[in-house]
């Protein structure tokens, strides 16, 4: 049975090619399957004879028209994964450093798609692609929580939790400087003009993004923090504290590595990928309604970094 869904091109997508306005709104869907849907006429909307790289006008609607889910070619492996929740709709998890969420070119086996495979039987596959039940995504450095949907009907309604901005998301980042709580950055974001494997807040096509310092702490250097994000464009909270000139802490990517850091911060140079944890989650459940709301302490390896910075500046 297939699934239509309709979407509603806001004032911020204005200009956008189709496919990249379909994968902002549908995060559960690659850009390659939604384009195969275009080119195959499951994506209908104003005009006809759409094509991927169509602009979308800002009050158009567009439906898509998501076929039935096909089974995953993916491999379960029995990997290592510490479920924090689980019932019969949904999978809430903490993920670790290093591993990639869904298997892509280069990541074929070792994913948390091989690890779920394993420990979740009947996951949700919409659109037959290698990412079942996945909502949203971490990237490989960062750890923390995720949710995973069980079935169709949850996999749906979260994904419009997230679309509609009603998932609570906070972060705990080290970073370069002083940042001071109560800080916002609103800044677009898209990809970088110069480097296609960056995103940039100079992109010529932005889609908006919003980022909240809620609480900071100052070290000698660096500042801890707690962000908030209700948005969740790729890198975001990386690429937003890169550009007020305060860089995650050990983010090679976006100037978050030094060479040379005074004595008292020298725990920073054992950190094999960047300061950023997602330590609270917070939807509503996808069949009961109620409101749930999850924490993950700082793994081992950050936890040290910090507890390493506090007792050589008291001592020095």
């Amino acid at each position: 049975m297939t699934h239509l869904r309709v979407v509603l091109v806001e004032p911020d997508h204005d200009g956008t090619r189709l496919d990249n306005f379909l994968t902002a709104l549908l995060p559960e869907q690659s850009r390659s399957q939604l384009q195969r849907l275009i080119k195959d006429g499951r994506v209908t909307g104003p005009g006809g004879g759409l094509r991927p790289s169509t602009q979308v006008r800002a009050g158009q609607t567009f439906t898509i028209d998501i076929p039935p889910p096909e089974p995953t070619s993916v491999e379960p492996e029995a990997l290592p994964l510490r479920i924090v929740y689980e019932d019969d709709d949904v999978v809430v998890l903490d993920k670790p450093a290093g591993m990639v969420v869904h298997p892509a070119a280069g990541h074929r086996s070792g994913t948390l798609v091989n690890a779920l495979l394993h420990h979740v039987k009947g996951l949700s596959g919409i659109g037959g692609e290698v990412r079942p039940g996945i909502v949203h995504r971490l990237d490989r450095g960062t750890s923390g929580l995720m949710v995973v949907a069980k079935h169709d009907a949850a996999h749906q309604e979260l994904s419009r939790q997230f679309s509609d901005r009603e998932v609570e998301k906070e972060y705990v980042a080290l970073v370069w400087g002083v940042v001071q709580a109560g800080r916002r950055i609103d800044a677009a974001i898209g990809r970088d003009p110069k480097d296609r494997q960056k995103m940039s807040t100079r992109a010529r096509r932005a889609r908006s993004a919003v980022t909240r310092v809620t609480w900071a702490r100052h070290f000698r250097g660096v500042s801890l923090l707690k962000v908030a994000i209700a948005t969740g464009r790729t890198h975001q909270i990386r690429v937003h504290l890169s550009a007020i000139g305060h860089p995650i802490v050990g983010d090679p990517t976006y100037g978050g590595v030094h060479r040379r850091v005074p004595g008292d911060l020298r725990a920073v140079m054992r950190l094999e990928r960047p300061f950023l944890h997602a330590a609270r989650l917070s939807f509503t459940h996808p069949t009961d309604g109620r409101r749930v709301d999850f924490d993950s302490p700082l793994p081992p390896d950050l936890e040290s970094v910090v507890d390493a910075i506090i007792e050589a500046q008291e001592n020095s």
